[in-house]
């Protein structure tokens, strides 16, 4: 049981770390429906960012803030770049620039830094006890964080004027348009939100994971499946479907062996997907 629960206390960790990702895909789906196949890629780019501030000493906590910052401005680059072109083009075209953009990240990581595994500076090393339950400060600090910072996305959305705007042109972009809203200047604000939450997601698990090129691979997959999951463009369902994907994973390594911790999340896809095809928050659901 002390194993069992033990492994629920790590779901919990992973699943932080899924939920900020995947949130900021299911924003951009919500605005564009189209899906960012490069945002585990920017969090990949979010991770060294933080790697190279924590090497040259800066306090955790201002790299935090400082790769979040970064990497909004990244995130206003490539909307208006990559995606603010393809605005009216087919969704096969802005697929394939998402695609596009994944390689360029990928490679240009490659050359700037090669294809080493790198290991960020270790920062909370001590452990604590929860409850009989062992868990390390660098793991309890990606569970606190992680719900502020989904605490804060959810005030800006519901307490500001933007972020209803984000909402309004989620829900309908010509509706939007027709009232006034700037569109463009809504997509742009919502990369660069999203791109932050994956910056903040590469901090917090940087220090317990390598970091390298190829990182944001998997973690793009995963993210996809959890707004799968939950509900195409959901925010509730992102966040129940990293948890859900969190434990799942977490629990599988107590039964299964390590190898197989991968595949839970497809199994786990096509599990729900067979009860509730559209998710489980999605829009035509409700």
């Amino acid at each position: 049981m002390g194993i069992l629960a033990q492994q629920v206390l790590n779901g919990f960790v992973l699943g932080s770390i899924y939920c900020l990702v995947a949130l900021g895909l299911s924003l951009i789906y919500g605005i564009m429906e189209v899906p960012n196949f490069a945002h585990g890629h920017l969090y990949m780019i979010g991770a060294y960012v933080v790697l190279f501030l924590l090497l040259a000493g800066v306090n955790y906590w201002v790299t935090l803030v400082l790769a979040m910052a970064l990497m909004a401005l990244v995130g206003l680059v490539v909307e208006r770049v990559v995606f603010r072109p393809m605005r009216d083009a087919p969704q096969t075209s802005v697929l394939i620039a998402a695609v596009g953009l994944l390689l360029f990240l990928e490679a240009l990581a490659q050359a700037l830094w090669g294809a080493d595994y790198r290991r960020m500076p270790p920062v909370f090393e001590s452990t604590v006890r929860i409850l009989g339950l062992q868990i390390t400060g660098q793991r309890l600090v990606v569970v606190v964080a992680a719900v502020v910072l989904m605490l804060l996305l959810y005030l800006f959305l519901k307490r500001t004027r933007l972020g209803a705007a984000i909402e309004a042109v989620a829900q309908d972009r010509d509706g939007a348009a027709l009232v006034g809203i700037p569109v463009g200047t809504v997509t742009m604000v919502t990369f660069a939100v999203a791109t932050a939450l994956a910056a903040a997601a590469a901090a917090l698990a940087g220090p317990i994971f390598l970091v390298y090129p190829g990182m944001g691979a998997m973690v793009a997959l995963k993210a996809f499946v959890i707004i799968v999951l939950g509900g195409m463009g959901s925010l509730p369902g992102a966040v129940l479907g990293g948890y859900i994907l969190g434990l799942a994973e977490s629990l599988s390594v107590t039964f299964l062996p390590a190898e197989f911790k991968d595949v839970v999340a497809f199994l786990l896809l096509v599990a729900i997907l067979s009860l509730r095809p559209a998710g489980l928050f999605s829009r035509e659901a409700g």
